[in-house]
């Protein structure tokens, strides 16, 4: 079974007719406001019961039937732990298994040591907790995981995401209504932009670079050569500046000296750059790097498309036009690739539209007259196709789905003596990212400036009032300083900060290591100490 293009499985619409919902890696009242308006419902007004999995004490804590506070890093054991107890009540569906899927008996024996006491032990939930959790999962009517990136952003994110499916096969919770896992994109239109070929091994699709089929199919279309292996990731290419083998840089619409790990690095590799070219709407602290700046349009000035996080296609329609010296980002890519020696000329978004349902199966369904006045899921394979509300209803897309081995590994940095305690990042409800909510007067006056949240025995112990006192935090890469807020949100020896604020820079901080299939950073846990200043 696979998940490669981190669409949700099932519909938004479906969360609130699930009997359980469980919500793990994702503070979905802060992130994902409208979904959990719909995971709210599932609770309140139809009896769902909710099982939450954060270290944080999040808003949902107040409706979840059980609360699983795992230590951070350790999601892959705790998911394991709920599997070896489903497997050795019986609660798991034999004939779902037994139809459907493959390598069952090896997967059965990777998971045997994830007894309920030896997951308390590593995750610090309770075994009872465990078990009750499993329970309510496995034997209920319809369950659906709903995850974030809680989950991905950790040097296991790719087993972490395994362990899910794995979750949802041992149960038969997937290819139903109501059911599935979910991940929670987290922007708008990363979907799409996924879609879309916005990765560096597949085309639009998830074609693979790699399969001779599909590259002929692109060159066909496209009348050019196409490579033949994958190109890299952004952590990657960042790797690949100081090694002296990337010269120049094109970012649109990304502000890595504010999102990534290990920020100072970052930015230090973006200063090497011959060439450094950033299209964006805003001066972001990227932006403010680049030898050449073109300002691009918001979605209120262009045309096009957005795919949702449920796979939903939807139109994005001009409202007004581009302002002072903006252009259509559509228009300054076409004259681009026509000025370095490649024609790329469409006479606008509906063409591209129509190239796309060409070459991506997928999309094939899909067009601007379908589309008008509601969005249509993918896959839609055709235009007599009404679109496709939930996955995997009959088979999976390999045919059988497979089971994964996912062992727990320890997060790479845990704390010692030198750096006491672990850091988590996350987001906060009134901003969306680095640049666009900053500019918010309103947002800024709700939500003016980062902080840290320290639990209370660990205030005492610095000396901290329950807030506004200022503390140093150093990591093994940098240090900030930033005010405190003293919470029982988290739990002693975790902090939590969010990456928003320029001024308090969190990602200074945090670990570049990465999960060696995803090469996602492990943004979730890093050792750091904190210092009172007086």
């Amino acid at each position: 079974m696979a998940f490669g293009s981190g669409a949700m499985t099932n519909s938004i619409d479906e969360i609130e007719d699930a009997r359980c919902i469980f919500v793990i890696g994702s503070n979905t009242t802060e992130n994902h406001p409208v979904i959990a308006l719909k995971v709210r419902k599932a609770v309140r007004k139809n009896g769902a019961k909710l099982i939450v999995a954060d270290p944080r004490r999040i808003d949902l804590v107040d409706d979840a039937r059980i609360w699983l506070r795992h230590k951070p890093g350790t999601d892959g054991a705790l998911i394991n732990g709920i599997i070896n107890v489903i497997i050795a009540n019986g609660w798991h569906n034999k004939g779902f298994i037994e139809e459907r899927t493959e390598g069952f008996e090896g997967f059965f024996e990777s998971v045997k040591g994830y007894t309920p006491d030896v997951v308390e032990g590593i995750t610090g939930v309770s075994a009872c907790d465990i078990i009750e959790a499993a329970r309510l999962y496995a034997l209920s009517e319809s369950s659906s995981i709903l995850y974030a990136m809680g989950i991905t952003q950790h040097v296991t994110g790719t087993n972490n995401v395994l362990a899910l499916a794995n979750l949802a096969m041992i149960t038969g919770q997937i290819g139903r209504p109501s059911t599935g896992v979910n991940p929670l994109r987290g922007q708008n239109n990363v979907q799409g932009a996924c879609d879309m070929g916005g990765l560096p091994n597949v085309f639009p699709g998830y074609q693979r670079v790699d399969d001779p089929s599909a590259r002929e199919k692109f060159e066909k279309a496209w009348g050019v050569k196409l490579p033949e292996s994958p190109g890299l990731t952004l952590m990657e290419m960042m790797k690949g500046i100081k090694e002296g083998r990337i010269k120049a840089l094109f970012i649109l619409g990304e502000n890595p000296v504010l999102t990534d790990p290990d920020a100072q690095k970052v930015k230090e590799e973006l200063q090497r750059l011959e060439l450094l070219v950033v299209q964006d709407i805003f001066m972001s602290e990227t932006a403010e790097l680049a030898h050449i700046l073109l300002p691009g349009v918001s979605f209120a000035e262009k045309e096009g498309t957005f795919t949702n996080t449920e796979r939903r296609i939807q139109r994005v329609r001009q409202a007004i036009p581009p302002i002072g010296n903006s252009r259509q980002d559509l228009k300054i890519i076409c004259d681009l690739s026509e000025r370095m020696g490649y024609p790329m000329s469409y006479s606008g978004p509906q063409e591209v539209m129509a190239e796309i349902a060409s070459l991506t199966p997928s999309y094939a369904g899909i067009t601007y007259d379908r589309i008008e006045k509601e969005g249509i899921q993918w896959p839609c394979p055709d235009q007599n196709h009404p679109g496709t509300p939930y996955l995997h209803k009959e088979r999976f897309t390999r045919g059988k789905g497979r089971f994964h081995i996912t062992p727990y590994m320890a997060p790479p940095e845990v704390p010692d003596e030198e750096y006491p305690f672990i850091l988590t990042t996350g987001r906060a409800l009134y901003h969306y990212h680095t640049v666009l909510t900053r500019r918010s007067e309103v947002l800024s006056t709700i939500y003016p400036e980062g902080m840290i949240e320290i639990n209370p025995d660990d205030g005492r112990r610095l000396s901290l009032k329950d807030r506004g006192d200022t503390v140093e935090v150093v990591s093994r890469r940098g240090s900030v300083r930033v005010k405190a807020f003293v919470t029982e949100d988290v739990p002693p020896g975790v902090v939590f900060m969010t990456f928003h604020f320029n001024e308090v820079a969190v990602n200074i901080l945090t670990n570049d290591a990465l999960d060696p299939v995803s090469k996602i950073p492990g943004y979730k846990v890093c050792a750091v100490d904190i210092r009172k200043v007086e």
